[in-house]
């Protein structure tokens, strides 16, 4: 048989993550690295190439989600893998810069790359069976996306991660030859980088160095004045995550239990947060009073929920059917969210079947906005470098993740129409405003500012 290298990458797409099988399918031999908290897909591969998993490596102490080193460690008996500096408390071979690992054909060389954060390192990939062993592919994790950089301000402050990074980037990665290909940790949608992100799953560095326009900044204040001026909200939990990951292994997932309709009413009694998975026009058109619209059919539901969900509170969920709260739990056990309460049983269904009460939502397009614009009040929910570029005159503005009460700004006597880009954060924004008290709240659907200054409605913008 035909030796053959293993090379296979797993994303995680509600959080916009990726990790990697590699290995030799003759040696019997592979690693993961970066792995994802749901390690079934892995074993499966290693099942199917007929190779064990003997390493897990690491990039860095992810911030954003919950690593699956420990459950694969405990499933394979792997050895996992970090750099020195992540000081991790677990079971573990620390590793240095230039550090090397054989398995089989496949060649991995640490290559230290802090920013991100300071014991962030990406993997050189050799093959001893293709051309003279020279590098082929770089793992580049946290640190050179495609189109993007990564985010240098969850570990240290902006500007030294973002010096950092400079380094990494000018002295570590861009040194590899053009062809040398890039995969990275994250895709677009990653709360660890910026709007430049691609979707695309893969680069080279030679098409980063021409079109990656952060990578033309030579000058290192320059680059730092950049990448650290428009920065997003730093995620609420990351830190919680970067203590999970660091040790003790996290092995079990969170027991979920379901819930029949009358238990589900002792629970909001008792201050839990009622989460309907379910797409925004199934929520709008009917659901238990008091729950927020986080739908699972999108990408985000992990990152969202961790913005809306109160840590001392238990989370009950509500989907269409059982599968859906069970698949939601899994999303949120992603990014560190373990304490449930349990979910509604037989899903929205059951609530209705038994004549429990429910709330709705009105909702109205951009044109239906411009058509009432006199008699409602206009509340944007997107991100405040959105809002700076353009937004409708007269609204105000809260980040869908900031409402934590009614904004003192509203006017208590005018129906409150909730926007942002698409329609998909104001119906969180909406439903937290009407689960805080505001019965008179319209979700607008089907676009958002975008569309309404494009369609040449007023708009103020940038200058």
């Amino acid at each position: 048989m035909l030796a053959c290298m293993i090379f296979r990458q797993v994303t995680h797409d509600d959080l916009g993550c990726a990790s990697y099988l590699i290995g030799d399918e003759k040696a019997g031999v592979a690693a993961v690295v970066d792995p994802r908290f749901e390690i079934d897909s892995y074993l499966a591969m290693a099942r199917y190439f007929h190779v064990q998993i003997e390493h897990v490596l690491e990039t860095h102490n992810h911030a954003d989600h919950l690593s699956g080193h420990g459950r694969l460690a405990a499933a394979t008996g792997a050895t996992i893998h970090i750099h020195r500096d992540a000081d991790a408390g677990y079971d573990h071979e620390p590793f240095d810069d230039g550090w090397e690992l054989e398995l089989g054909s496949v060649h991995v060389k640490a290559l230290h790359t802090p920013g991100h954060r300071p014991e962030h390192t990406a993997f050189e990939l050799s093959d001893t069976r293709r051309g003279d062993g020279a590098a082929w592919a770089v793992l580049t994790g946290d640190t050179l996306f495609v189109g993007d950089i990564a985010r240098p301000d969850l570990a240290v402050d902006k500007q030294e991660g973002a010096r950092d990074i400079f380094h990494s980037l000018h002295e570590k990665l861009l040194t590899l030859p053009d062809e040398t290909e890039v995969w990275p940790g994250h895709l677009g949608g990653s709360l660890c980088g910026g709007p430049g992100m691609d979707m695309k799953v893969s680069s080279t560095i030679g098409f980063e160095r021409h079109h990656n326009e952060l990578l033309d900044l030579g000058d290192e204040r320059e680059f730092v004045e950049r990448t650290t001026a428009k920065l997003p909200p730093q995620p609420p939990n990351f830190q919680t995550i970067v203590q999970m990951n660091r040790g003790p292994l996290v092995t079990a997932g969170s027991e979920i239990l379901p819930l029949a309709p009358r238990q589900l009413e002792v629970k909001r009694g008792e201050g839990a947060l009622l989460v309907d998975v379910r797409t925004p026009e199934q929520f709008d058109d009917a659901h238990v009073p008091g729950a927020v619209c986080i739908p699972i059919v999108e990408a985000g539901f992990g990152t969202k929920l961790a913005w809306v969900a109160d840590h001392d509170s238990e989370i009950v969920l509500i989907g269409r059917d059982d599968d859906d709260a069970r698949h939601a739990a899994m999303l949120a056990g992603a990014v560190g969210i373990r304490r449930f309460g349990g979910f509604l049983a037989g899903g929205m269904t059951s609530w209705r079947v038994e004549g429990k009460p429910i709330e709705s939502i009105e909702r109205i397009d951009v044109d239906g906005l411009h058509a009432r614009r006199d008699t409602l009040q206009i509340l944007d929910v997107r991100e405040q470098s959105e809002w700076e570029q353009v937004h409708i005159p007269g609204s105000v503005h809260v980040p869908y993740h900031d409402i934590h009460d009614i904004p003192a700004e509203l006017d208590a006597d005018q129906p409150v129409a909730v926007v942002c880009e698409s329609g998909r954060r104001s119906v969180v924004a909406a439903s937290l405003l009407q689960r805080h008290g505001r019965k008179d709240v319209l979700h607008v659907v089907e676009g958002g500012v975008g569309d309404w200054a494009k369609k040449g409605y007023e708009a103020s913008r940038a200058t």
